[in-house]
């Protein structure tokens, strides 16, 4: 039984080393490491393009809030994707799925009136940027008990032709609810 172990680690340290010699012998690893090519945007222009996604962001609740689908459309992609509710989170179904066109429709017959940030953030990454963070809302025509809730969400925008456009929403936790926009505090 030892001498079957010993022949087993034997193998074992040979096919290691043997393949540690080729690895250091080929090309790839021979070569020069690279360096990442240095940043094409400056921290100061990643700054500005933040707060303008930021307030891109903010504009596009206010036109929820008043009904302005042509401005949506202006300002978000073709390829658009809302995921509500966070049960894909957990494995499950999401609550529901938008495309544009079917987001544009609730935005026009008014469904929402509130869509208010509380806590907003952006993470740049050139020409695109990653919103995160939290709002409340309220939906009238949702049942009782289910009309104030807030969601903490991530966002997607790109720059497309120089402008940014909004490409994709997902709530990452909630909705919950039972709230009002007086009664939701930065936990």
């Amino acid at each position: 039984m030892r001498k079957r172990l010993a022949r087993a680690l034997f193998v074992i340290v040979v096919l290691l080393t043997g393949s540690t010699a080729l690895f250091a012998q080929s090309p790839a690893a021979a070569a020069p490491s690279r360096s990442l090519p240095a940043p094409t945007v400056s921290p100061a222009a990643q700054s500005e393009a933040g707060k303008e996604v930021l307030a891109l962001e903010r504009g596009i609740a206010e036109a929820i809030i008043k009904g302005d689908a042509a401005y949506f459309d202006r300002v978000t992609s073709s390829d658009f994707v809302m995921v509500h509710g966070d049960g894909w989170t957990r494995g499950g179904q999401p609550t529901l799925v938008d495309d544009k066109a079917s987001f544009m429709r609730r935005i026009a017959a008014r469904s929402y009136e509130a869509h208010d940030y509380d806590v907003q953030s952006v993470e740049m990454h050139g020409d695109i940027a990653v919103t995160y963070g939290r709002y409340v809302g309220h939906i009238p025509s949702s049942p009782p008990g289910r009309q104030w809730f807030y969601v903490w969400y991530q966002k997607v925008y790109a720059k497309r032709d120089g402008r940014w456009m909004y490409i994709s929403h997902r709530t990452v936790d909630g909705a919950h609810y039972g709230v009002d926009r007086k009664s939701v505090s930065v936990e």
